[in-house]
């Protein structure tokens, strides 16, 4: 916690008052989601979960998080283009995952009949934690990166806003001063409307696609906001409605409702439960098309965590990336120990190693969406029961991070007030435009400080256990 705030965990009265004035405050900034008794509806909302308190972050650690996001952009961007490393890197892990091979078998197909999208969009997000040595410096280590609907760039944006007014209430107007203005929403829509205007329809939508069950729509109102103050029409569609509704012309332009649509973006779509046979046959309709896709097939399969840990082998970065070392150097800085589970050696050698000392390890499978990785004894016990079988080569194993806690309040509705230790998390996005082989934009465009009780090992804003923050740094 930052040296400032010990005097305010330490009086319960300036808390209770405090955290009456942020929920207020979250309410009409808009920091809001639906409730879980009513998903569907907007008549009953509540704050989205958020930090009393700021938290602290190595002002070097958060310079070094934003200095590298334009060459993950290019790094995700090269790999979507380069077959032959996804076919080697992802053919263990599609005869075992069959959510990952279904992707992929979209994506060959996609490439036999010859691409008909000419632009390119991805929205990335880079997420870190701080590793905290025996010595006690701390290092950036990154945990993933998303390149499939990577939230909360929406409702950050309002955040700050919050626990600016929080610290004033609290007499310090000072360090009030010293918060990072911060807006993902905006640069994801400069994206988007970069897209779309690259596409060359005045006419033609920007159609999200959404879940069934839209809890966090606020967070994706204020990126499609963004694009309606720039006269760019929106949609918001399911798979369902792409299967129903959903048709190519013969230049294979997409139609959705006889509109046509520019620019799909992704907030559904990354994980196993949410495809049917028919959400299959959508999403290669999708494939198929002329729209510009965020992101596309290729660029999901971009963000496993199979090529993440292949991206960690000495000298797959240079070969990916030849005449960039700088940004090569700047990358690998940022890695923790990452190790393959194929089978063979190398993978027996690993999986025996983390069975034996399973606190130092982190198993991952290839999803998103948060709530997926094992940590202790859970990680212990499925590696005994998987380490003689192919299945394994659908996890990746990494070093487990461990950062320094620090004591806040997370505020949660229907929830009672009190003090936790805590861990954080940093996100960075990334936004990148490329007109067939052209660059023509890539920037990083904002912030997501997630914060969780270190009593939860896994999981995100969306899944219930950490919630919003925002970096005060030091």
């Amino acid at each position: 916690m930052a040296a400032g705030w010990r005097d305010v965990v330490r009086d319960p009265a300036a808390v209770r008052d405090a955290a009456a004035v942020a929920v207020d405050a979250a309410l009409l900034a808009g920091v809001l989601m639906r409730t879980g008794e009513q998903p569907h509806s907007s008549d009953v909302v509540n704050y989205a979960p958020f930090t009393l308190l700021p938290s602290a972050v190595p002002r070097a650690l958060f310079e070094q998080a934003y200095a590298v996001q334009q060459d993950f952009n290019l790094l995700v961007d090269t790999i979507s283009q380069n077959k032959g490393f996804l076919e080697q890197t992802l053919a263990s892990t599609i005869k075992v995952d069959d959510f990952t091979a279904r992707l992929f078998r979209i994506y060959m197909q996609v490439l036999e009949e010859g691409l008909a999208q000419t632009v390119f969009l991805g929205i990335n997000r880079s997420d870190y934690m701080f590793d905290c040595g025996v010595d006690g410096t701390t290092a950036l280590k990154q945990i993933e990166i998303n390149t499939i609907a990577a939230s909360f760039g929406g409702l950050t944006s309002r955040t700050a806003d919050v626990h600016g007014l929080v610290l004033k209430v609290l007499g310090k107007t000072k360090e009030a001063s010293r918060l990072l203005p911060n807006n993902p929403a905006e640069g994801l829509a400069l994206g988007i409307a970069k897209a779309w205007e690259l596409y060359g329809s005045q006419s033609a939508v920007v159609m999200f696609l959404v879940e069934e069950i839209q809890r966090n729509i606020f967070d994706q109102r204020c990126v499609e906001n963004e694009l309606w103050k720039r006269n760019i029409q929106v949609i918001r569609r399911r798979f369902r409605d792409v299967f129903e509704k959903g048709s190519l012309d013969d230049s294979r332009r997409l139609y959705i409702d006889g509109q046509e649509v520019a620019v799909v973006y992704y907030r559904e779509g990354y994980v196993p439960q949410v495809y049917d046979q028919q959400n299959w046959e959508a999403r290669l309709l999708l494939e198929r098309s002329r729209a510009v896709k965020c992101p596309d097939i290729a660029t999901q399969l971009a963000g496993t965590k199979k090529v993440q840990q292949e991206l960690s082998r000495p000298g797959t970065l240079e070969k990916l990336l030849p005449g960039h070392p700088e940004a090569v150097a700047r990358m690998r800085a940022t890695f923790a120990g990452l190790y393959s589970l194929d089978e063979g050696e190398e993978g027996d050698k690993i999986a025996a190693k983390a069975i034996a000392d399973p606190e130092r390890f982190v198993l991952k499978p290839q999803r998103e969406g948060g709530g997926n990785n094992l940590y202790g004894e859970e990680l212990r016990q499925v590696l005994e029961k998987i380490k003689d079988s192919p299945e394994r080569t659908s996890y990746i194993l990494m070093d487990k991070i461990k950062p320094q806690p620090a004591l806040n309040y997370l505020l949660r509705a229907h929830s009672p007030l009190q003090v936790s230790e805590c861990i954080s998390e940093l996100g960075i996005f990334g936004v990148y435009v490329r007109q067939g082989q052209e660059l023509v934009l890539n920037e990083a465009v904002g912030h997501l400080l997630r914060t969780k009780a270190i009593e939860h090992a896994d999981g995100g804003v969306a899944a219930g256990v950490a919630v919003l923050d925002t970096p005060y740094l030091v």
